[in-house]
């Protein structure tokens, strides 16, 4: 019987004690596989997870983070997706393959790796083939680990349900995870791109980067820099990864008929903003929450195809997962990951 080491937390919230703990791993059986975690990416997502549980039931210890990638090293007798060697990405909501969300209206899907389930801060897991995406053979661990959330909520949000085309003016918030993925993949369909930040020097980065335009909203009104450098136009889709009461700039940057993806929570879980933009604009307002193992398969070919390369800020050792987590918090220029 094999046992792996992984990062635990004893309960959440600011008494939180984060420990390296050993666990015995389940036999091999029916269609499951091992795999051999080689790195992991950080999402703010999992910070909330540690601070408040998000309402979810954590069992504890709980192993935290929701992105991996690794190395199937063996399989078991039923498996058909995979074989011994291949190389696999983790997926954020384990049990959506394609289609509507599952859950309903009274109980919305939230059964999710590093939440509802154990997160992939472990050396090795035994889990189902159906947890688990080929990764690209253009990236390597550690850029394919920042695909299951980050880059595929971008990529659900513009193209998936966006049905982004070229030409469309894209803008995005900030220069986090996913707004970084957000400019790429609208850049590689042909958008032009509008990112805003506080930071110059982020901005700069955006630019080399590929953005179109770069606002700082720390330099005046920055939905009214978004008017002229657009002669009134607007955004036809805005990520709004912001959230709470910033959800009213969303509605006063989007263009007529336009889009607003609703993703972040940064300023709080209720979304407000005049009814004025709402009613006249008629935009449509699509939240996301990330998306299903069908599009993300998508989005691997797509990189593979473009030649894409996710943004790291830094890389971080399996022992500096702490540290990892500090560099998550002071606000990083793409992703934060975790090597093993």
């Amino acid at each position: 019987m094999q046992t792996t080491r992984e990062w635990q937390i004893d309960t959440v919230g600011p008494d939180r004690r984060l420990t390296i703990g050993e666990r015995r791993l389940e036999p091999l059986s029916g269609n499951k596989v091992l795999v051999r975690t080689e790195a992991v990416s950080l999402n703010f997502r999992d910070r909330l997870v540690m601070e408040s549980g998000m309402g979810l039931p954590l069992q504890f210890p709980f192993v935290p983070v929701s992105d991996m990638a690794g190395v199937v090293e063996a399989v078991g007798p039923d498996v058909t997706r995979f074989k011994a060697g291949d190389r696999v990405i983790s997926t954020f909501s384990p049990d959506w393959i394609d289609g509507r969300g599952l859950g309903d209206a009274r109980t919305p899907p939230y059964k999710t790796r590093g939440g509802f389930y154990p997160g992939v801060l472990s050396q090795y897991t035994v889990l189902s083939e159906e947890w688990y995406s080929r990764a690209p053979d253009t990236l390597d661990a550690a850029q394919a680990s920042t695909l299951p959330c980050a880059g595929l909520t971008a990529w659900f949000a513009l193209i998936e349900c966006g049905g982004l085309k070229a030409g469309d003016k894209v803008l995005v918030e900030g220069t986090g995870g996913v707004a970084l993925f957000g400019l790429q993949i609208a850049k590689a369909h042909g958008a032009e791109v509008f990112v805003t930040s506080g930071s110059g020097e982020k901005l700069e980065r955006a630019l080399a980067l590929g953005a179109d335009h770069a606002i700082n909203r720390h330099e005046g009104d920055w939905v009214d820099q978004l008017y002229q450098l657009t002669g009134g136009y607007g955004a036809d889709h805005v990520l709004e990864i912001v959230g709470g009461p910033h959800f009213g700039q969303a509605l006063k940057a989007v263009a007529i008929n336009g889009r607003i993806s609703v993703i972040g929570v940064l300023e709080g879980f209720e979304v407000s903003g005049p009814a004025g933009p709402l009613l006249l604009k008629a935009p449509v307002v699509q939240g996301i929450s990330v998306g299903h193992r069908r599009a993300l398969e998508d989005l691997v070919r797509a990189i593979d195809q473009t030649g894409l390369k996710p943004v790291i800020d830094k890389r971080y050792a399996f022992e500096e997962f702490p540290q990892a987590l500090d560099h998550l918090y002071r606000g990083p220029f793409g992703k934060v990951v975790v090597e093993f």
